[in-house]
């Protein structure tokens, strides 16, 4: 069944080639709904299309009414994957920051350069700081300026496109730095709208987490240095965040921009197993006008994103736990993504 699905998501991404918006109501629109489930599904069509209680739960909350939610989830013990649109495009909005770290960090084990090099913050007046600090920065309080001076350093979009395309991960394109992306956020409806630029697939995000905590990629210290940062997020309290406990020691990037909001992390089950899992919602109010309208339904817009984000990780954590408890080898079942 994944196979099958796999093609026709092909086909509809091929007919869409070369015309990135998809109009509310649409016949492109129609199909992806109807193979990828972004529309409200009773019971049988999710039973159709999806092979287990957790995938099935997942799907309903992803439901796209309002716009596109994309969902990855593997179980790093097992191999077991759980996705919904999970081979969709979704801005990676500061996702990114994650590729950016890890790109230079395999410079540093390269011996490329250090994490004490000094590198400036790419204002006027912008103080030198250690690459250190930047990356801590970036990814913890997602320092827009600091990213831009480590993806400066690392020779831009190009080179961690490269080492991603290196690592073996597909569906990921970075296009822009981040001050130019901030400046052109807006111009494309990412909840009807499917843009290839600066954007990413769940699975590469997850795919490209689960690498790092398997030290597939980068060294022991390395790959530590970016964990440890990743653990002291402090954006998107409301996200990831607010559904785990203490004990699931979440290691966390968002990525928040116009009618889009995301978190990419890793967490650990009650019995210990790593979850590494990447959630982009996007949309969630009737219209991009009401989103320009007042402050009161722009912030109701990004409570919903949050929420939407937040429960589905509430699922993810319980779903994966009740199958540890329930005995099941997931290990060798073959669940063909979506």
């Amino acid at each position: 069944m994944g196979n099958r699905l796999f093609g026709r998501l092909l086909a509809i991404a091929a007919m869409a080639c070369g015309t990135p918006a998809l109009a509310q109501g649409n016949g492109f629109e129609s199909q992806f709904d109807t193979v990828l489930g972004t529309e409200v599904r009773t019971p049988p069509s999710y039973d159709a299309l999806y092979a287990t209680p957790l995938e099935r739960q997942i799907a309903q909350l992803a439901e796209g009414s309002n716009g596109r939610i994309g969902v990855y989830a593997i179980d790093l013990s097992t191999g077991r994957e759980v996705g919904v649109l999970a081979d969709q495009r979704f801005p990676m909005a500061s996702t990114s920051k994650v590729a950016i770290a890890a790109t230079y960090l395999a410079g540093v084990d390269a011996g490329k350069w250090s994490l004490t090099s000094e590198f400036r913050l790419p204002r006027p007046g912008g103080a030198y700081m250690p690459a250190y600090r930047h990356l801590s920065l970036m990814i913890s309080k997602s320092c827009n300026d600091c990213t831009d001076a480590l993806l400066a350093a690392v020779g831009g979009p190009r080179a961690v496109n490269k080492w991603m395309e290196d690592a073996g991960i597909e569906g990921f394109q970075l296009t822009r730095d981040i001050a130019t992306l901030i400046r052109e956020d807006g111009r494309i409806d990412p909840a009807w709208s499917v843009d290839t630029k600066d954007s990413a697939t769940p699975r590469a995000m997850g795919q490209l987490l689960a690498g790092i905590y398997q030290g597939k990629w980068l060294s022991d210290y390395s790959r530590r240095v970016l964990l440890d940062a990743m653990e002291e997020t402090t954006t998107g309290k409301k996200r990831m965040r607010s559904a785990l406990p203490l004990s699931a020691n979440l290691a966390h990037k968002t990525g928040t921009l116009a009618r889009t909001a995301s978190d990419i992390g890793i967490f650990h089950t009650p019995d210990g197993r790593a979850i590494a899992a990447a959630i982009y919602v996007t949309g969630q109010s009737p219209s991009m006008a009401v989103e320009n309208g007042s402050r009161t339904r722009k912030l109701e817009a990004r409570y919903n994103r949050d929420s939407r984000i937040s429960t589905i990780t509430q699922a993810l954590y319980d779903g994966f736990g009740r199958e540890a408890q329930d005995g099941r080898n997931w290990a060798t079942a073959d669940y063909g993504g979506d």
